[in-house]
């Protein structure tokens, strides 16, 4: 797991966390409410005004919890969403890697003379003692470079495009 998966992991482990803080101060909240009725029926109001200012304050609590979770919420939403696209250039220039590998590999193939290659086994089977079939003067130079098809040309010019916005 990388760093940036761990962070994530702990952005979204912590809204959690604070999504469940949220609901025990509104549970507190209720509970002082039900013991603010109770002293002021037995006509406690120093007791009553201790237990209204500890609901207001819980609701403030639970209010605040939940914002906070939001923006939590927010981050790992934006963290993901580019994670997902840094994963999806990364497979674009995957592919365009390997086009070019291809591409460059069939020219160093091409590009070598074919004369140049007969010349050189010549040369080598004459030092070692090995005579060369005809066939091999006969065998068939190396296919050219493949050029893309329609289709896979409009292709990479889409995911070109898609890049570069």
């Amino acid at each position: 797991m990388s760093g940036l998966e761990k962070a994530l992991f702990n952005l979204k482990f912590t809204e959690k966390q604070l999504t469940r803080q949220a609901a025990k101060a509104k549970q507190e909240a209720a509970k002082d409410e039900a013991k603010l009725e109770k002293a002021m029926k037995q006509g406690n109001q120093d007791i009553a005004k201790v237990y209204a200012q500890n609901v207001i304050r819980k609701q403030n609590e639970h209010l605040n919890l939940l914002r906070l979770a939001s923006r939590i919420d927010g981050v790992a939403s934006r963290i993901s969403m580019v994670m997902d696209k840094f994963e999806s250039q990364f497979e674009d220039l995957d592919v365009a890697t390997s086009y070019y590998e291809n591409a460059t590999t069939s020219a160093n193939a091409i590009n070598t003379p074919q004369e140049d290659v007969d010349r050189l086994l010549g040369k080598v089977a004459d030092k070692v003692g090995v005579e060369l079939d005809q066939e091999l003067n006969a065998a068939t130079p190396a296919r050219g470079i493949q050029q893309p098809t329609e289709v896979e040309e409009e292709g990479l010019g889409e995911r070109l495009r898609a890049l570069r916005n």
